[in-house]
């Protein structure tokens, strides 16, 4: 893809320019910066040739944790990939149970101990070494800068990049490890008899399928029926992974072959090859979404506590216990019946295919003199195999896209360019085009007609974000103030003067680049133009120079012709029994009193123009009037909840350094009026009508922070009853689950809009809340909602008061309508957020913050041409914390394409990640979960097919053939049907399943990145001596090894996995205790150790939760802890104990619905 920038024809944007008269001019774009140097190593392409590599002591398997007598046996055909072979050494269950968990007792024939000493480092596979991933030894890595997020105190330009949260594809192709290529295939002859079956369960002699999937049982994939568990490992293999492009090979394509050499070719029409099942024509295939088990099955392994999301475990439940060994028949129903082997068949022992893998490259290997406790030497190894390595690899990716783009500033003066990935630490200048971090497309090309886009199905959307922190090398939209006669504007459509109009007549009318309407320039505003037909004031005015600007809004702009007041903020405390109890409402008061003085204010104002009032409330609601000519704060009850008005004017809304003493005083009694309380009961809905009615009877804008712990069931407006029931799940009801209980809040919702009145809503549930209905206000209003189950103090306050801080700090827009209008030939037609539409055009929301997106949908109505691109322009109208009406404008231009090659070509795959999952979202509140998840598997089945039949070259059907900017595609989906809205593990709550909804459907690029694809970084690789953080790994259980320690985030938690064979010296240096056994589950903060490592792992914690939105919960997991359940939850490329499949069995299934699609 062209990453080629046109050089522009204006002046270098390093001067100051004449005319910004009055505006600051923070470096008004390309000053050099320091160039960011790249590694200085290449790209990790496999092991060097002649290179000896170690092979593991017979029968050990790291990911196993204990020594087994039954290594899988090599089937030895290169091209194969083994469904459970995602990527090292694991030796998979034989029918589809979950490994062993905590505690289980072994099955006979295993050694409880494991083969290395406590203090070896190096057993299993090192961490740091994520195949195809730059290797780069540890005192060597450059130092990393902080990627950079909204809220987050950015990094000096001079930093070395190695991570960073914005970010496209990479302009070169990813060419798989030299090593596969001309790869010859040896073929086994059964030498030695294979072991005896791995201990999983009853050896399954299935034989192996060739090619693809066989016709019946096992090889249909069984992930996705509706009444079964996992796989049983004995499906056919699938997925053959490729060969790099070779030289007469399409390079945007990545191949994945499927061919089985040695075995008869499967016919190209169907994904079906020579089987040893009997054929079933005609046979339905399975539906595609699993079900949790039926009634009477039981599902191996503890409950976890609540995965992804922000809860802390209730209370030990008595299912937390030890488990009583590992099923031997597979999560639901009997072991796959063992076939008689067929002729021709190597036979299988233990029903597993694939070839064992060596260890990779830069993984440690055994020991030399490992005893090989009681297993037998096994076959020697194949000469070579393809490693299943090679099936493409998110960290390599980001890594690749990390070394060619960090380095460069991106300027947007071109047309279509495709920015760097999310996840690359980049500059942005603005020369035109709105920067990555305010919109990023899906795509960057554009199909000219609708029957393109049709064909290809790749959604065209823009994740918008509209007022985005920057980091500080780059400026803030400047503030264009063009009097009382206000901004200049397009007749016809009402566009905004942006560096894609076009001024003919000699500047005397300008045509509209949106709808093509002349219209006259003002007086005020004309200028000559010069030879090129440009203005001559062209670089001195922002709105004809750069993307993203403001303009200062006239008082047409505003509600009722009349300029807006400052804002106001109040707080609204729970004072139920519950709240008092738990300490919260001490806290929230103590906090207040300080954190009042960081009201957010005006760049150059002295203290903030928001003016504050407080509320408690129980079944009855509490008004405290604070005005500052007070000696003590008065106290007013309102009983009548259900007629509800505010009884005081004057003192009820104050200025903080005004009423300071009273506030004080106040915050103070607080705690100490309702400290014997005995209320229970609480109300909801009567406390936003009281915070609504104080901003129109004070005619303001404002927000609403209310503390909440309990399900409102006291009499009054709003009261909600426990609908909870799980047993809706996987039925066709399931979808009332997620929508509000009554209408009352949907009407509520509506009246705070109007009013400007934002809720963000604070929950502290212990039990079943019903955020599918509390959380409609907040969604509705473009407010947050944070949740805090099971709230203890000592564990989740600081949790909460960094949350509570960055929320009452951040900046917000209020009552704010945005509007996106497009060039002719697309509209945009459906929208995704939190936000209220009262028509079909104007995205309201009383409130919209600097986290918070909304993503937009286009669809055509007319043809597009190639010579003239596609235009977006996406207007905000808001009023800012001072009182200030403004509007903030981002313009971005497309290019158009009549070849679909163009269109994969400039696509980017975070951005349609991020798109299909609030889409599937949004639609679980209408359809079953089911059928969403089917609906997302069959787009992006048509979306690679299309690719397949219209871009890549002819090659065989058994081949999977992915664009280059797609090849994550499938990874990636396959973590977004995994999650825990589509498809609930057993002990994820309702509650929680509706807040993750709500988060996601606000979420940006970068946070929805990583919170399906969490990253895993091994702390025992970090370089204690420099400020970068470690390589990334992949999210898969075999890349983790007994002697390291690992660090998980994914937005919302972050884990620290410490194995059970890790040094005592670093058990001691990072948690302060002497063994693994002392370490504490409890910890909710690392201990401050005045040592190299504990120094460096805290200031990496520190540095991952500055650039996310939220504070993430800080959880240690020790290995074969109960709480590891929650953890591999998070390993996204392995089966889910939900039923989720591994990534190398949904790319088989991927594979197949293409194959189904093309024939």
């Amino acid at each position: 893809m062209s990453v080629n920038q046109q050089a522009h024809t204006g002046p270098p944007y390093g001067q100051p320019q004449p005319g910004y008269q009055g505006y600051q001019q923070p470096a008004y774009g390309g000053q050099l910066l320091q160039g960011v140097p790249q590694s200085q190593y290449g790209a990790y392409n496999g092991p060097m040739p002649g290179y000896q590599q170690p092979v593991p002591p017979q029968g050990y398997f790291p990911s196993l944790g204990f020594p087994s007598k039954g290594s899988p046996v090599s089937l030895n055909s290169d091209t194969s990939l083994a469904p459970n072979f995602i990527g090292s050494l694991r030796a998979p269950p034989t029918s589809g149970a979950p490994p062993p968990v905590s505690g289980a007792s072994l099955p006979s024939g295993h050694l409880a101990y494991s083969q290395f000493g406590h203090g070896d480092v190096q057993n299993g596979i090192p961490a740091s070494a994520a195949p195809m991933q730059s290797y780069i030894q540890e005192k060597q890595r450059p130092p990393a800068s902080q990627p950079f997020l909204p809220g987050s105190a950015p990094t000096p330009v001079s930093q070395t990049s190695t991570f960073q949260q914005y970010g496209p594809p990479p302009a070169s192709v990813q060419q798989l490890s030299n090593h596969m290529a001309g790869m010859t295939i040896g073929s086994t002859t059964a030498s030695a008899a294979p072991p005896a079956g791995l201990g999983y369960g009853p050896p399954t002699s299935v034989p192996p399928v060739s090619g693809s999937f066989s016709a019946t049982g096992s090889g249909l994939y069984t992930p996705y029926t509706a009444s079964q568990g996992p796989p049983p490992t004995s499906m056919s293999q699938g997925l053959p992974l490729a060969q790099p492009p070779f030289p007469g090979q399409p390079i945007s394509a990545q191949r994945l072959p499927t061919q089985v050499p040695g075995f008869a070719p499967p016919p190209s029409s169907t994904g079906i090859g020579p089987s040893p099942y009997p054929p079933t024509t005609g046979a339905p295939r399975p539906p595609a979404v699993p079900g949790p088990p039926l009634a009477g099955q039981t599902v191996a392994g503890p409950p976890a506590s609540q995965p992804n999301h922000v809860s802390s475990p209730p209370p030990p439940s008595p299912m937390a216990g030890p488990h009583a060994g590992p099923p031997t028949s597979g999560l639901h129903g009997a072991p796959p019946l063992a076939h008689p082997p067929q002729p021709g068949y190597q036979m299988q022992q233990n029903g597993s295919f694939g070839q064992v893998r060596g260890p990779q490259p830069h993984y440690g290997g055994a020991y030399p003199g490992t005893p090989n406790y009681g297993s037998q030497p096994g076959p020697p190894p194949p000469p070579k195999r393809l490693d299943p390595d090679s099936i493409p690899s998110p960290i390599q990716v980001i890594e690749d896209d990390r070394n060619n783009r960090g380095s460069e500033p991106f300027v947007t003066g071109v047309r279509g360019q495709v920015p760097p990935l999310v996840t690359t630490n980049f500059l942005v200048k603005d020369q035109g085009n709105a920067s990555p971090r305010y919109i990023r497309c899906t795509s960057y090309n554009i199909p000219c007609t609708s029957d393109m886009a049709k064909q290809s199905q790749v959604p065209l959307a823009a994740v918008i974000k509209p007022l985005a922190t920057l980091p500080p090398e780059e400026a803030l939209p400047y503030l264009v103030d063009h009097g009382e006669s206000g901004p200049v504007r397009c007749n016809r459509c009402k566009a905004y003067m942006c560096p894609f109009m076009q001024f003919i007549e000699g500047g005397r009318r300008f045509q509209c680049c949106f709808c093509s309407c002349v219209t006259e320039v003002p007086p005020h505003y004309f200028q000559h133009l010069d030879h090129t037909g440009k203005r001559v004031d062209f670089y001195d005015r922002p709105e004809l120079s750069l993307g993203s600007y403001e303009f200062l809004a006239t008082v047409d702009y505003c509600k009722n012709n009349k300029f807006p007041s400052p804002p106001a903020f109040i707080f609204m405390i729970d004072v139920s029994y519950n709240a008092v109890k738990s300490g919260l409402v001490r806290l929230i008061c103590e906090e207040l009193k300080s954190l009042l003085d960081y009201l957010p204010r005006e760049g150059n104002m002295e203290e903030s123009a928001i003016r504050v009032g407080f509320v408690t409330y129980n079944k009855v609601l509490h008004f405290y009037n604070v005005k500052s000519s007070l000696a003590q704060p008065q106290m007013m009850v309102v009983s009548d909840v259900a007629d509800m008005f505010v009884p005081l004017l004057d003192g009820f809304l104050v200025n903080v350094n005004e009423s300071r003493t009273v506030i004080a005083s106040l915050l103070d009694q607080i705690p100490e009026m309702f400290a014997d309380t005995r209320e229970t009961e609480t109300v909801f809905a009567p406390v936003i009508q009281a915070g609504l009615e104080a901003l129109k009877a004070a005619e303001c804008a404002g927000k609403l922070f209310v503390f909440h712990t309990s399900l409102p069931i006291a009499e009054a407006p709003g009261k909600l009853k426990n609908r909870d029931d799980k047993k809706l799940i996987n039925t066709d009801k399931e979808k009332a689950l997620f929508q509000p209980q009554t209408s009352f809040y949907n009407n509520l919702a509506k009246d705070c809009v109007a009013q400007g009145c934002c809720v963000d809503l604070f929950l502290f549930p212990n039990q079943y809340l019903d955020v599918a209905t509390l959380g409609v206000v907040t969604y509705q209003t473009g407010g947050s909602i944070y949740k805090y189950a099971y709230f203890q103090l000592e564990t989740d306050q600081d949790r909460f008061l960094n949350d509570l801080r960055r929320d009452v700090q951040k900046e917000v827009g209020f009552d704010a309508v945005m509007r996106v209008r497009t060039s002719t030939g697309i509209r945009a037609t459906d929208f995704f957020g939190a936000f209220y539409m009262s028509n079909t055009t104007d995205v309201e929301m009383a409130g919209l913050d600097c986290d918070k997106t909304i993503t937009v949908e286009f669809k055509h109505d007319d043809k597009l041409s190639e010579d003239s691109g596609a235009l977006l322009q996406c207007a905000l109208l808001y009023t800012s914390c001072a009182g200030q009406r403004r509007l903030r404008i981002h313009n971005l231009s497309l290019n158009c394409c009549t070849q679909l090659a163009d269109l994969y070509r400039n696509c980017e795959t975070d951005t349609l990640i991020n798109y299909l999952a609030k889409y599937a979202y949004r639609g679980v509140l209408s359809s079953p979960v089911k059928t969403v998840r089917d609906a997302l598997i069959n787009q992006c089945a048509q979306i690679l097919a299309c690719y397949r039949k219209n871009c890549a070259s002819p090659s065989s059907a058994g081949q999977l053939i992915l664009p280059e900017c797609m090849k994550l595609l499938p990874v990636y989906l396959n973590c977004v049907l995994k999650s825990d809205v589509l498809q609930p593990g057993p002990e994820v709550t309702t509650d929680d399943r509706a807040y993750i909804r709500q988060l996601v459907t606000s979420m940006d690029v970068a946070e929805t990145n990583v919170f399906f694809y969490p990253r895993l970084l091994p702390l025992t690789k970090a370089d204690v001596d420099s400020d970068s953080l470690p390589a990334a790994i992949r999210n898969s259980e075999e890349r983790l090894s007994k002697g390291d320690i690992y660090l998980l985030e994914n937005g919302l938690n972050i884990f620290v996995w410490v194995g059970v064979n890790v040094q005592q010296g670093l058990i001691q240096n990072l948690f302060g205790v002497s063994s693994f056994s002392q370490i504490s589950n409890a910890l909710s903060t690392l201990p401050v150790l005045e040592n190299p490592f504990s120094k460096k792992v805290r200031s990496m914690i520190d540095m991952l939760q500055v650039q996310r939105s939220r504070y993430m919960k800080l959880i240690i997991v020790k290995q074969e802890d109960k709480l590891e359940m929650l953890f591999k939850h998070f390993l996204v490329e392995d089966k889910s104990l939900s039923g989720g499949a591994s990534y190398v069995d949904f790319l088989c299934h991927m594979h197949k619905e293409i194959r189904q699609l093309l024939s």
